[in-house]
């Protein structure tokens, strides 16, 4: 039986071993392949709606790679953001990213998630894009993370905004007028200019 999976098997191989469900569908692998490739170990079922290759390596980054295929406009923000530029001590126990303000906030039960709704002004800036496990992740840059924890203070604490910014200065290339940039964006300039004048 396994032989006759092997086209779906390349279907997945294409796409770095993994899809979600409606794609693979999408790209013609039938539905009942899908859960029979489940269920005799040729696929992992590694959330809700999303399938990767058993042969394949481990997900290094599961919980952004699930979030990325599943919610395609998610831009991880805040602890998540902080995390992956090692800017925090935290460790994220939920998943934070960003949405624009008039996209509604998707059912996501596992991982544990924090959505935020940006302006679209604040939702655009300082979005890169990497590659992690083959699928693109969309992340805000240092500087934009910084200011958003200035922003969201309350939510996140003042105490994770102060280190991101201490943490983000003893770190090589720092960028004033990016974060002033971000900062002005955000409306927490006032906010930020007494810290930064005192790290520099």
């Amino acid at each position: 039986m396994a032989s006759a999976y092997k086209p779906y098997k390349k279907i997945f191989a294409d796409h770095n071993g993994i899809l979600r469900a409606s794609k693979a569908i999408e790209l013609g692998v039938p539905k009942h392949v899908l859960y029979e490739m489940a269920k005799t170990g040729e696929l992992v079922r590694e959330a809700q709606g999303i399938y990767r290759l058993s042969d394949g390596d481990p997900l290094g980054n599961p919980d952004l790679v699930n979030i990325s295929l599943r919610v395609p406009r998610a831009v991880f923000c805040l602890i998540s953001a902080l995390y992956f530029h090692e800017l925090t001590t935290q460790i994220p126990h939920s998943v934070y990213f960003a949405l624009p303000r008039d996209v509604k906030t998707p059912k996501v039960y596992h991982p544990p998630v924090w959505v935020f709704h940006y302006s679209k002004t604040s939702y655009q800036a300082g979005i890169i894009e990497y590659e992690l496990d083959g699928v693109k992740v969309k992340i805000y840059d240092r500087e934009k993370t910084v200011a958003d924890c200035f922003k969201f203070r309350k939510k996140v604490g003042m105490d994770v905004a102060l280190e991101a910014v201490k943490d983000y200065f003893t770190q090589p290339n720092p960028n004033v007028s990016l974060l002033l940039k971000y900062a002005r964006i955000n409306r927490v300039e006032k906010v930020m200019r007494p810290y930064l004048e005192a790290l520099l």
